[in-house]
């Protein structure tokens, strides 16, 4: 009787030992690297655009944009003068530091300070594979469900922070901002939550002032 072969364990083990590789290189060149992942339309590339945009002057940024068709927002972030390059997927889910890998290749890390890896619109499948990133950041827009946490529990389990975007809609939409921190408290009590507005600004100096706490201890 054959031996049934493990797959997707087998798939995981090796993603990871890529991961790890460019994990121990950006902490040999001092590189803050997030991965950023939500669902589709929560507003991950405008969260950047005025990341990047605001700190331009402080950090030297770049990002790696994963679609599945596209590059457009790959573009939209190449406006603001930050290192852009794009991956589509053709279909898949995901990205996978094979793709990361490959895609740093057209990026000067030299003097890099934070890299930023948005992943494709997806609460499932992103949440399985790193990225040799840092910390995982979740957006969560106030147009989804304040119950998305417990119903994508890993996501918001393995997440450093769930920045919960859009709240300048909040007067229109039925989101419940003390509902959804502590579905994500219930999953991960260290998990930090920040109410932003990316189109706004609206409390994004909180946002900021994480990026530098965690680019400084980088540093250490």
């Amino acid at each position: 009787m054959s031996k049934e072969v493990p797959i997707v364990r087998n798939v995981l083990e090796a993603n990871d030992r890529l991961a790890d590789e460019l994990n121990k290189n950006f902490r040999v060149k001092k590189i803050l690297c997030l991965n950023l992942m939500s669902s589709p339309g929560a507003g991950k590339t405008t969260l950047l655009e005025r990341t990047l945009t605001d700190l331009r002057d402080e950090f030297k940024m770049a990002v790696i944009e994963g679609d599945l068709q596209t590059d457009n927002d790959a573009q939209r972030v190449a406006a603001t003068g930050a290192q852009a390059v794009q991956i589509n997927t053709e279909g898949g889910c995901h990205l996978d530091s094979g793709m990361v890998m490959d895609a740093l290749k057209s990026i000067d890390t030299d003097g890099l300070d934070i890299l930023f890896v948005e992943n494709v619109g997806n609460l499932v499948c992103p949440a399985e594979f790193n990225v040799g990133e840092d910390y995982k950041v979740t957006l969560l827009s106030v147009t989804e469900g304040d119950d998305k946490p417990e119903k994508y529990p890993f996501m918001f389990h393995i997440s450093a922070v769930m920045l919960l975007n859009k709240v300048d809609l909040l007067p229109y939409v039925d989101f419940d901002l003390q509902k959804a921190e502590a579905h994500a408290k219930t999953l991960n009590k260290d998990i930090q939550v920040i109410p932003v507005s990316a189109r706004t600004g609206d409390n994004l100096e909180a946002w900021y002032a994480w990026l530098r706490e965690k680019r400084a201890e980088k540093l250490k």
